[in-house]
């Protein structure tokens, strides 16, 4: 992609991030603070938040056709303030549904389905088309460092939001955390008309490649899907996209558990085990975004990303044997560390790929892959739990349990690197390559 006019700028950039903050915002409360709540305060078993955070992902099959919708229409702008007014009243939704259960359970439960639900279609609407937005107007050689950015901000929205929401949220009441709520939700909704003020449509990436017609009205969303499907090269970066982040994910539930039982931790201090790796995964997405601005190819930097991943579980399969709780924590930054490195080289990649695709539009090829990366990323932390209790059971080892998930991670992982590797041709992955240059990350705005 050339310096168009049209290509946004660094501050530009920063200020259409500001939705993935808020997206993060509501999200952090939604599947952390509210779970903690069922659980603890209604003594909820904990399969139920469980279930409702596996409902949104699930509902997230929606991306592909709201993609392809915001393909179409051009209108990208009223796909992501409309998604996030969705977003946002789901959000608040979901506390008056967590403090209904407290005096009549089953009305409670009911609507904190249809709330994640919502959730999960309103991601769904207002994310994709921010990313096919953000894929059509970066310059090349900024896609990895402009998926950092994108990430970064959200994961620190995340923090910040949990941060001042628990200093609110004491003493806990009811009334008190529904405030807290509709607070971090009108802030968010805040934040996304920031992000988009201005901002206008028209830059679309031609919806109807692959599909023979050139005529937007006669034709479905079947059409483009059908001709997406057909090319290999979507598929195989969907397939990479989906093993990925099975093996991303597969240890979310069981990092800290495995900390405890096994190195004896408090919850504090796996708590800030935890904090090490996503330390870590903000290192490694730097690391990342700069050496991928300048150095070879964005499907490069993701294996080498996943090469890293599977290398750190292996190391932190060991460390029990070495029964060294530092071997342990520097185990888990480095995995952060790499997993930081994959996560915004595979984003950066998926935007190349979004815009230079031969089939399907930009909103319907991310779409694609986010929903490929959203039924991983619910089937990978389910996944890691179940194998680890069936190892704990059927071996009679906690130890054999965790270790077993990691060797299967890291195997998923160099899977995934293969598949990388495979799916530009020469041709493909030059278009790829990021302009070599001595182009500084903040460099011409």
């Amino acid at each position: 992609m050339s310096s168009a006019a049209g290509s946004l700028t660094w501050s530009s950039i920063a200020r259409l991030a500001l939705v993935q903050v808020a997206i993060g915002s509501v999200m952090v409360l939604m599947t952390s603070t509210l779970n903690r709540v069922m659980i603890v305060e209604l003594g909820l078993a904990a399969a139920v938040p469980g279930a409702l955070v596996a409902l949104h992902f699930a509902v997230q099959l929606l991306r592909p056709r709201m993609g392809f919708h915001s393909d179409v229409g051009g209108r990208r702008i009223n796909w992501i303030v409309g998604g996030m007014a969705l977003v946002v009243v789901s959000g608040f939704a979901a506390s008056v549904a967590t403090s209904w259960m407290s005096v009549n359970r089953t009305a409670g439960i009911t609507l904190a389905l249809a709330s994640f639900v919502g959730l999960g279609a309103g991601i769904s609407a207002s994310s994709t088309p921010l990313l096919a937005y953000l894929a059509e107007r970066v310059e090349e050689h900024r896609m990895a460092a402009a998926a950092a950015l994108f990430w970064i901000l959200m994961i620190a929205g995340m923090i910040a939001t949990a941060g001042i929401a628990g200093t609110f949220l004491d003493p806990f009441t009811y009334p008190r955390m529904m405030a807290v709520t509709g607070g971090v939700c009108g802030v968010a909704m805040l934040l996304t008309l920031i992000a988009v003020w201005g901002r206008r449509d028209g830059v679309v990436v031609n919806p109807l490649r692959g599909t023979g017609e050139s005529d937007q009205s006669r034709v479905s969303f079947r059409d483009a899907f059908a001709a997406m499907w057909a090319d290999p090269q979507s598929r195989r970066f969907a397939i990479f996209v989906f093993v990925s982040m099975l093996a991303y994910s597969a240890q979310e539930i069981i990092l800290e558990p495995f900390a405890g039982s096994i190195f004896g931790l408090t919850p504090g201090e796996s708590t800030r085990v935890a904090g090490l790796q996503h330390g870590g995964a903000l290192l490694g997405m730097a690391v990342g975004a700069i050496g991928a601005s300048r150095f070879s190819t964005l499907p490069r930097w993701s294996a080498a990303g996943c090469i890293g991943s599977a290398l750190a579980l292996l190391a932190l399969a060991a460390t029990p044997g070495l029964g060294s709780v530092t071997a342990m924590k520097a185990s888990v930054f480095a995995l952060g560390v790499a997993n930081g490195v994959f996560a915004v080289a595979a984003i950066g990649a998926m935007m190349g790929l979004t815009v230079k695709g031969k089939a399907g539009g930009a909103g319907l090829r991310m779409g694609f892959w986010g929903a490929a990366q959203a039924m991983a990323y619910g089937a990978g932390g389910l996944m890691g739990a179940v194998l680890s209790d069936l190892a704990r059971t059927l071996l009679g080892s906690p130890v054999i349990g965790y270790i077993s998930v990691f060797l299967l991670e890291a195997v998923l992982f160099v899977a995934a690197a293969g598949i990388v590797l495979t799916v530009s041709s020469a041709g493909q992955a030059r278009g790829l390559r990021p302009i070599r240059r001595a182009v500084a990350l903040s460099g011409p705005s």
